[in-house]
């Protein structure tokens, strides 16, 4: 299964994450901050990144930023708990504009336990290397 790195500043959802993704079959390791992930990330080789976009220090955006410049291919799905009203005077909405900067998928919280499992599908399969079809031959 996939090596997996989780960014987030609630223990809770880390605890929930990992859970998840272990009972699934995925190595996940977790960071606490951004600095903290980045220094991890630059460590190791992961298949996929859960990034929270709200943590003090450097955010999950900027944390983005910086792995991107160096696995612009690494897949990232961000969460957030801030909602986006639809109203005008709400914040953005941070997690579309989180896919608009380099994040594969998003994610609200709370999330629903299948929803977090598909998207790690998802985006793990999208990312696969794709093999020749040897019946066709290779198209």
């Amino acid at each position: 299964m996939a090596n997996i790195l989780i960014v987030d500043d609630d223990p809770a959802v880390q605890m929930t994450i990992r859970l998840l993704l272990e009972r699934a079959g995925h190595r996940v390791t977790v960071a606490g901050d951004g600095h903290s992930g980045l220094a991890l990330f630059e460590s190791g080789r992961f298949d996929l990144l859960f990034l929270d976009i709200f943590m003090p220090g450097m955010d999950g955006l900027e944390t983005m930023r910086h792995i991107r410049a160096q696995a612009p291919a690494v897949p990232i799905i961000v969460i957030s708990g801030r909602s986006a009203a639809p109203d005008a005077y709400a914040e953005p909405d941070f997690l579309k504009m989180a896919t608009r900067l380099g994040a594969v998928a998003s994610l609200p919280k709370p999330f629903r336990p299948e929803a977090l499992l598909a998207a790690v599908g998802d985006c793990l399969q999208a990312c696969k290397p794709r093999t020749p079809d040897v019946s066709t031959g290779g198209r």
